[in-house]
């Protein structure tokens, strides 16, 4: 990967929790992965900082952390607003490192399924420098503008459920 440029999540995914507790991360998500962290297969999650979902990237993510940190902190000034660094610096720094194989499997830890509201499926959206992992039922929660994950999430999930693909 290119260092000056980063990696770019988009598109959409969904996987059920297969044998030996595995989800599958999808394809695009896997090569973006791979690219962010140099050809490793390391994806990172965390708990996102506002929804009830989980967050994945790339390693190579964790060199933007600071310039990130940086950014927040000054449109907090800028706004008069209170910014706790160390708080921020936890949740960013906070991710879990997790391997998945060629096939694009991992076992996702235990704690990510409470954090993330997750149980026996995923569904994966792209946004940007990361990507969102959800249950499709917090998923349907969510309120406007959220329309597009919806309706793609019931697609994926009934292909998915159907065996017609959706990985």
């Amino acid at each position: 990967m290119d260092q000056a440029k980063p990696v770019s999540y988009s598109g959409q995914g969904f996987s059920l929790l297969g044998e030996k507790g595995r989800f599958v991360l999808p394809p695009e998500f896997r090569k973006a992965v791979r690219d962010s962290g140099q050809g490793e297969r390391v994806l990172c999650l965390a708990k996102h900082p506002r929804w009830k979902c989980l967050t994945g990237f790339g390693l190579g993510r964790v060199a933007q952390f600071e310039a990130e940190l940086d950014r927040e902190e000054r449109i907090a000034l800028e706004r008069g607003t209170d910014f706790d660094r160390e708080m921020r610096a936890a949740q960013l720094y906070g991710f879990a490192q997790v391997p998945f194989d060629d096939s694009g499997r991992f076992v996702l830890p235990e704690r990510y399924f409470r954090l993330g509201g997750l149980s026996d499926a995923v569904y994966f959206q792209g946004g940007g420098l990361q990507f969102t992992l959800w249950n499709p039922e917090e998923l349907a929660k969510m309120g406007a503008g959220w329309e597009d994950a919806q309706e793609a999430c019931l697609d994926l999930a009934a292909r998915a459920r159907t065996g017609k693909g959706g990985k």
